[in-house]
């Protein structure tokens, strides 16, 4: 991929796809394992989601921390409120991906169960034990993923309509 202006980097092109592929497959994950049955594969399952979730979180900080100390190619000409929907939805979508993991390790910690990331950092807790914080977290954890999951439908539709409708090329800015 040649440095351009119109493009994105190469780092944060990696560190977009490698964020959908990852938020798709813990959202995923976390639809499958609610509809499971508690057991071993049930705990073996909600660890893996776990993992993924905290990931994800450093992926973010990662990704946050790098588009802090570059510029993103400037905006395609389109109507103002596109614009204004695209950055909105951005925004959006930058608040869930750390909403969604934090709200996940708080309800683990209220619900009496530490996060031991890949089974061998234990993390700190954010809260204690209290089983209706828990409930309520387990709630907005759901919420917040819908939510996501959501946007990210959004924004992929809005970058399919760019590219297929519109034809200004807009996927060409993300792709290696």
């Amino acid at each position: 991929m040649q440095s351009s202006p119109h493009r994105y980097s190469r780092p944060a092109v990696l560190l977009h796809w490698l964020m959908a592929i990852g938020l798709l497959g813990a959202i995923g994950m976390g639809l499958y394992v609610s509809d499971l049955p508690m057991g071993l594969q049930r705990l073996k399952l909600i660890n893996w989601h776990k993992w993924a979730g905290i990931t994800l979180l450093l992926l973010v900080i990662l990704r946050t921390a790098w588009r802090a100390g570059h510029r993103p190619p400037p905006d395609l000409p389109m109507p103002a409120w596109q614009a204004r929907a695209a950055h909105a939805v951005h925004g959006l979508l930058y608040l869930l991906m750390f909403a969604v993991p934090l709200l996940g390790w708080a309800y683990s910690n209220a619900a009496g169960f530490p996060v031991v990331w890949f089974g061998v950092l234990p993390l700190p807790d954010f809260v204690g034990k209290n089983p209706e914080l828990a409930e309520a977290l387990k709630g907005l954890h759901k919420l917040a993923a819908w939510s996501l999951l959501l946007l990210i439908l959004a924004h992929a539709a809005a970058a399919i309509k760019h590219q297929f409708v519109d034809r200004d090329r807009l996927l060409d800015r993300m792709r290696f």
